[in-house]
């Protein structure tokens, strides 16, 4: 039996090359109608219970049942190649895998062609390829398709081909020429060449009968009939039944004469020999045209792997190092980019933004922003009212939680920067891949910003209290306050000038005279309101008392005309007419005015307001410009009368003083622990499954592997296909 072990061996590497036709090694094919006894006779073959049952249709794939008998170890187990659940050594949990595999293909379809592989070691079974097919029906229930009983049929046509060898299972106890098995074998195998018959429960039939069928005079098979009974007795031990059945079927055709007959075959022993040799001969009469078409196979491998890749080799470790080398080498360039002076500059520009904000808050909306270059003539109480100013937003910058903030700045640049190369060439290949690296930059970071957000607020605590400033620092601080103040007017002016563009200068213009008349009049109106209103306070009692009542008390106080009014009466009623007539002369300006309005569209008068900000924007820029460039500033004792200078310097020493720590708790931390977190989780140390997963995920490099793979696997088998030949030549060698 070394051919057949050897050819087993063969097709499982073949197999796992793909399940390409031109490639299947010949295999025995069970066919039969449901209840014939296809599960037992495979079960008495293997000596354990591992077939789906149920009532209801419970075999819906084929199974690919590969027999590898091992000779040299007690060791009972199957494997399912493709799930990748190991060794399974109870024979139960396989006999439920195959029936979830099974069940898993919806009732609507009921059938499926995707095959299930198991293999199956013992020392107790022959070397055999077999394939379980569903029963033949005769009739489908109400949840089954129509066309099932013609699926199941096309599928078992489509195995039965050659150069398989067909299994018709049959029970004794029906009619031959009902067989659906026998009669499906014959559309192939007409001359029965290839197809041997199995006739299970034959202890439902005489003996007389029973050898009738083996006989077979009516339906002929060169390889003949086999008769079987398959059933333990109850009690058996379930360890291994193949034996006990044995027994238990000799017993049984022992005690009818009629079973010894020249020319009859019965017993699961026999079948299996029968099995064994018939399998050995078809795959060694096919030994030829199997050689052939793995040479085609190789040939056509060969040449693609020549064209497309020049016969270069890969390996997934290659690759993963390849990868991991690429993925550390871009990091190391960033980090040489991104040494102190670039956060400093950084952290710098982000505090600068945070000073103009403050500036702009607190200065440059000031209606008495004009003063402040006069304060040197200005009275105490200015001069103390701009100091505190000063001081106030000193206070702002210093204590608006800076080590938070620049380190959390570090932190995003660090963290997009690695999103950005996580999802370059080759890890937008790998999403597992680029989550880990992400996620590793998270780990990394997270544990280490807190305390050096810490240590960062307790260096910078001095500035809080009191800001030295040399005098180098003043000059510097002021040209960096003009060059800030001066992008900003260029942004406002660019803004503005597009505004123009987009509107019209002369649209624009007259929005923007109707938006400062309507904010004239606003004005007006509100301090004509505020008049009416103390008037109102004026009159508690006019406040307090209805419309209605007022109107009934005149009333009253008009049909009683003819008695004398008090002097207090005639006092309020005057005030009241007072008040009246002063409500009814802003209602009707107004109205009037607002009639009398030009109407212009909102989002046009959204743009004039804009605009308007904007040119109040530039004029006090230009003017703080000027104040800056003037000699007073010149000097860092008149700090109060040049607030941008004097912040500039304080985010400058903010700045600097950050970074120190940054670096040293933060960014130099990152760099050294990420490439070793990367070695240890996405590198070689992985594993070999891990590696050739992600290798695989890159569809150029899948393919290349792919490809590789298939041609040493190919190479593989034409050796083990040429020791075969060899050994067949030797053989005959011998015999002569």
């Amino acid at each position: 039996m070394l051919l057949t072990k050897k050819l087993i061996e063969i097709r499982n590497v073949l197999n796992s090359i793909d399940h390409n036709d031109t490639l299947k090694l010949p295999s025995i094919v069970v066919i039969g109608s449901q209840s014939s006894g296809k599960s037992s006779v495979l079960e008495a073959i293997v000596g354990h219970e591992f077939l789906p049952k149920g009532s209801n249709m419970v075999t819906r794939r084929p199974i690919e049942l590969t027999l590898i008998h091992t000779p040299h170890s007690k060791e009972e187990y199957g494997e399912f190649p493709t799930l990748g659940l190991g060794k399974v050594h109870d024979f139960k949990r396989i006999q439920q895998t195959l029936k979830d595999l099974n069940m898993a293909v919806p009732e609507s379809e009921c059938v499926s062609s995707k095959p299930i592989e198991l293999r199956i070691y013992s020392p107790n079974i022959p070397d055999l390829t077999l394939i379980d097919l569903p029963g033949y029906i005769q009739i489908t229930s109400k949840n089954q398709p129509l066309t099932l009983k013609e699926k199941i049929s096309e599928l078992c046509d489509k195995y039965i081909q050659e150069p398989n060898i067909i299994l018709a299972v049959c029970a004794a106890d029906v009619d031959l020429a009902n067989s659906e098995a026998l009669r499906s074998s014959r559309k192939v195998d007409p001359l029965g060449l290839r197809t041997i018959g199995v006739i299970t429960k034959m202890d439902l039939v005489e003996p007389e009968r029973g050898v009738a069928i083996l006989r077979n005079q009516d339906y002929p098979l060169h390889l003949g009939y086999i008769g079987v009974v398959c059933k333990a007795p109850s009690g058996a031990s379930k360890d291994n039944i193949t034996q006990v059945v044995i027994k238990s079927e000799d017993a049984f055709f022992r005690s009818s004469y009629q079973y010894s007959q020249r020319g009859i075959a019965v017993g699961t022993a026999t079948l299996r020999r029968k099995l064994m040799d018939v399998l050995e001969e078809n795959m060694g009469s096919n030994l030829g045209s199997i050689i052939k078409a793995v040479q085609r196979e190789l040939d056509e491998t060969r040449y693609q792997f020549k064209v497309e890749y020049n016969d270069q080799k890969m390996s997934a470790e290659s690759y993963v190092a390849e990868s991991v080398d690429k993925l550390k080498h871009r990091f190391k360039d960033f980090t040489k980019a991104f040494g102190k002076p670039q956060v400093r500059l950084e952290i710098r520009h982000m505090l600068e933004q945070r000073m103009l904000d403050i500036c702009a808050q607190r200065y440059w909306t000031d209606p008495k922003i004009n003063e402040l270059s006069k304060l040197d003539s200005a009275a105490d109480e200015d001069r103390l009212y701009w100091d505190l100013k000063l001081e106030l937003a000193s206070s702002a910058l210093t204590k608006s939680g800076v080590g938070r903030q620049t380190t959390q700045r570090v932190v995003d640049i660090l963290t997009r920067t690695m999103e950005q190369l996580a999802e370059a060439e080759p890890f937008n290949h790998h999403p597992k891949a680029a989550e880990r690296i992400k996620s590793m930059t998270h780990e990394i970071l997270s544990s280490r910003s807190q305390a050096t957000a810490d240590q960062v607020e307790n260096t910078i605590k001095p500035f809080k209290y009191e800001v030295e400033c040399t005098d180098g620092e003043w000059v510097e601080g002021t040209k960096r306050a003009i060059v800030l103040l001066q992008k900003e007017l260029e942004m406002c002016e660019e803004v503005l000038a597009k505004i123009k563009t987009t509107v019209g200068t002369k649209k624009l213009r007259k929005a923007i005279n109707y938006v400062i008349e309507y904010d004239r009049e606003e004005a007006k109106r509100a301090e004509r309101r505020e008049a009416v209103l103390k008037l109102r306070e004026s009159n508690p009692r006019r406040h307090l008392e209805e419309h209605f009542n007022l109107k009934e008390n005149g009333h009253q106080r008009s049909e009683s005309s003819e008695e004398p009014h008090s002097e207090h009466d005639n006092e309020h009623e005057r005030d009241h007419e007072h008040v009246s007539e002063e409500e009814r002369s802003a209602e009707d300006e107004d109205e009037l005015e607002a009639a009398m309005r030009p109407h212009y569209n909102p989002k046009l008068l959204n743009k004039a307001r804009e605009a308007l900000s904007l040119r109040e924007r530039a004029l006090i820029l230009k003017y703080r410009l000027s104040a800056l460039k003037s000699k007073t500033c010149k000097n860092s004792k008149n700090k109060t009368q040049c607030p941008e200078a004097f912040l500039a310097v304080v985010s400058e020493k903010l700045a600097y003083t950050s970074v120190m720590f940054i670096q040293v708790e933060l960014l130099n931390e990152f760099v050294f622990q990420l490439p070793r977190m990367i070695d240890s989780r996405l590198g070689v140390k992985t594993g070999q499954e891990a590696m050739e997963i992600f290798a695989r995920e890159n569809p150029s490099v899948g393919r290349h592997l792919q490809l590789m793979d298939r041609r040493m696997k190919l190479e593989e088998v034409w050796e083990k296909l040429n020791y075969l030949v060899r050994r067949q030549e030797e053989a005959k060698a011998r015999k002569w």
